[in-house]
């Protein structure tokens, strides 16, 4: 006991820490950066949905997005699969928090979708948001502290957002071989042929969050997209109930979609 003493001593005064100590150092520093980051992201995180004047409730909130680059809003293509009222003058918008019972409206456009992934690029009206920066999916592991930000179950709870955090548990194939012939939907076929991993979150998720940021604690660096609906209609197609598990969409399509669109990333 007396050597093990004297070996901490030495090893305080040359600067080194016990592991046990330098983990309990890491994950206070996580924890003290969330509220910080948490509320960095807030500011540009939005409800995605519809709005049209005519219509007894004019806005329709149906799911979560953020801003990428200048007028630009990432968020899940279920979210704005819907067809529009053209008749009527039904247009997609973003809400903005304005207050405790108010909302900013702003109009918006779908500029590209990508089904395969479930993502979708819209361009909004008005002075941009501050954009969120993208990390790489190749950097992720697990284990990883995330956290994300979005609007749950969007019309009982209001335009709040709200902050949930846990680790990434698993990287792991969108679809997995079925055991019986009868789970082979056209939609598990199609993911068998163009697989893509995901990633799986120890983290909860709810209706209205489809669109969120996965971002890191430290960084604020977004990781993925949150997305639950698109993801359990093939990876848990042989159960009966949809698990409690979250999912997200790794950030490398994100990039890919913005690509494609011809958006530029802030440097």
């Amino acid at each position: 006991m007396h050597l093990r003493r004297l070996a901490a001593a030495r090893s305080r005064r040359r600067g080194y820490m016990p592991a046990a100590a330098l983990l309990t150092l890491s994950l206070s520093a996580a924890s003290a950066g969330l509220p910080e980051t948490a509320a960095a992201v807030k500011r540009s995180v939005v409800a995605v949905g519809t709005f049209q004047v005519v219509r007894a409730q004019q806005h329709e909130l149906r799911g979560t997005g953020f801003a990428v680059a200048g007028n630009h809003i990432v968020t899940n293509a279920h979210v704005v699969s819907a067809k529009l009222d053209a008749d009527r003058r039904e247009t997609y918008a973003i809400f903005i928090p304005a207050g405790r019972d108010r909302a900013e409206v702003r109009e918006a456009t779908l500029v590209r979708s990508d089904g395969a992934h479930d993502l979708a690029l819209l361009r909004f009206s008005g002075a941009p948001l501050p954009a969120l920066r993208l990390g790489k999916s190749t950097e992720v592991r697990e284990g990883e502290p995330i956290a994300f930000t979005g609007y749950p179950i969007l019309n009982a709870l209001g335009l709040f957002p709200a902050t949930h955090q846990g680790i990434i548990s698993a990287i792991t194939p969108v679809v997995i071989p079925v055991g019986a012939g009868r789970d082979l939907t056209t939609e598990v076929l199609k993911r068998l042929d163009q697989p893509f991993d995901i990633f799986q979150l120890d983290a909860t998720a709810y209706p209205g969050n489809s669109g969120s940021p996965l971002y890191a604690v430290g960084s604020a660096r977004v990781l993925g997209v949150i997305n639950s609906v698109f993801v359990k209609g093939t990876k848990e197609v042989a159960l009966t109930n949809p698990s409690g598990i979250t999912y997200a969409i790794p950030v490398d399509h994100v990039r890919t979609l913005l690509e494609e669109a011809g958006v530029k990333l802030p440097p």
